[in-house]
């Protein structure tokens, strides 16, 4: 899980640092907001395309080859973020990164499910996902001290960002080459009865699952309203995170004369409250009516911390966007519990790419919309209305959540 957890905060530090960049980029580049938006979305766009062949490449050639291979790339990539030159530049390498970092959340999820039995998979989900927090609590305020190289050596402060935090995934890379196992009988901190005991549990819960469902297959995803229902209700949620990630850097900017480091500061608070959200509630989704209810009021909460954004000043509207970002984690972990009791085998895998895929259209939406949103109306916050609206409806999706199955019970266990 450590390796995991670092994998994802060089990702997400990735992936997100252009909101540190933003107000920089504008002036140096000349973007506009609204090509700001599509620049920060459009990496989710070919991200989506690439997912569900990534999934199912690592599914035949194992997570750590294939986990490593997703590092280095998106690595150099980033890192090569530093030279881009204007609007066109910008989408290219930004399009460039989605493909590259395609496959790696949902591959992880998956490999996630091959280790732990549905009891206490929403708590590794969390554990997982507690990366992108850290990445926020500690990208931002580095970011905001990289910002401050400016000139030096003739590049440009948010040059020097992209190119130091992008070169580590590349390090990273060939440490998990050389220690990440890919499943339980791969391990060497684990005896052969119990990894062969580990995989004999979950098989049966996947299977049990599957047949419940009656998705044995791959078309069969696509066709099964619950697994529909949790895309929709991740689309809503992808929505409001990345228009957090992307515009708070902005947003915090305007509560007064604030350096790039006291940005980066207090644009990490929030980031701290999802870790707790993170690390509390996912543990106690246990069983399906407690999913059900974490999945429900936390929808509610990432709307009530938007509207508290939207009317609040410096004070308030922090709070409220740190009632968002701690209901972030706190629903994601076990969202993606769904499709895990209703899926096994490489329909498992190409349909958490699936959800992932289609859900992940909010990640542009929501840039987007905010970007287009500030350049017509000259507020940076009126965007942050739509992320109200489609928030509630993700909320009253919620409501017709359903697991595939019931837990598995011991006596349709098979220990080899």
């Amino acid at each position: 899980m450590p390796l995991l957890i670092a994998a994802y905060v060089i990702a997400f530090i990735d992936r997100s640092n252009i909101g540190m960049a933003k107000d920089r980029l504008e002036i140096d580049l000349g973007l506009s907001a609204t090509a700001y938006g599509i620049g920060a979305g459009i990496f989710f766009l070919t991200y989506a395309l690439s997912e569900i062949p990534s999934n199912l490449i690592m599914h035949k050639v194992g997570a750590r080859f294939w986990i490593m291979r997703i590092m280095i790339t998106w690595g150099l990539l980033s890192a090569g973020m530093a030279f881009v030159q204007g609007e066109t530049s910008f989408y290219i390498m930004r399009m460039l990164l989605g493909i590259a970092e395609a496959g790696l959340f949902p591959g992880i999820l998956y490999l996630i499910t091959q280790w732990f039995t549905l009891e206490h998979r929403a708590k590794a989900n969390g554990m997982f996902l507690l990366g992108g927090s850290i990445a926020n609590i500690i990208g931002n305020p580095i970011g905001g001290v990289l910002l401050t190289l400016d000139g030096l050596g003739g590049l440009h402060g948010w040059q020097w960002m992209f190119i130091i935090e992008g070169l580590p995934a590349c390090g990273l890379a060939f440490i998990i080459w050389k220690m990440l196992p890919n499943k339980p009988t791969d391990a060497k901190f684990l005896t052969r009865d119990e990894a062969e005991d580990l995989e004999a549990r979950i098989a049966a819960e996947e299977q049990a699952g599957a047949k419940a469902a009656g998705n044995s297959k791959l078309r069969h995803i696509v066709k099964d309203k619950q697994i529909l229902l949790v895309v929709a209700v991740y689309f809503t949620h992808q929505i409001a995170f990345y228009t957090l990630a992307f515009f708070l850097p902005t947003i915090v900017g305007t509560y007064g004369k604030l350096s790039p480091i006291q940005i980066g500061l207090l644009t990490a608070v929030p980031w701290i409250f999802s870790a707790v959200g993170a690390l509390t509630i996912p543990r106690l989704a246990t069983t399906g009516s407690r999913s059900k209810l974490i999945t429900t009021t936390t929808m509610i909460g990432i709307a009530a911390g938007f509207t508290l954004g939207a009317i609040g000043g410096p004070v308030l509207g922090l709070i409220g966007f740190s009632l968002a970002a701690f209901n972030f984690y706190a629903l994601l972990p076990v969202l993606y519990t769904y499709p895990t009791t209703r899926l096994s085998g490489s329909s498992l895998a190409a349909g958490l790419a699936f959800v992932n895929t289609v859900g992940l259209f909010g990640g542009f939406t929501g840039p987007y919309v905010m970007g287009f949103i500030e350049d017509t109306t000259g507020s940076k916050i009126n965007g942050l209305w739509f992320v109200v609206g489609m928030c509630l409806i993700g909320a009253l999706l919620t409501l017709g959540l359903k697991r595939g199955s019931k837990k598995v019970e011991p006596k349709t266990v098979t220990v080899h």
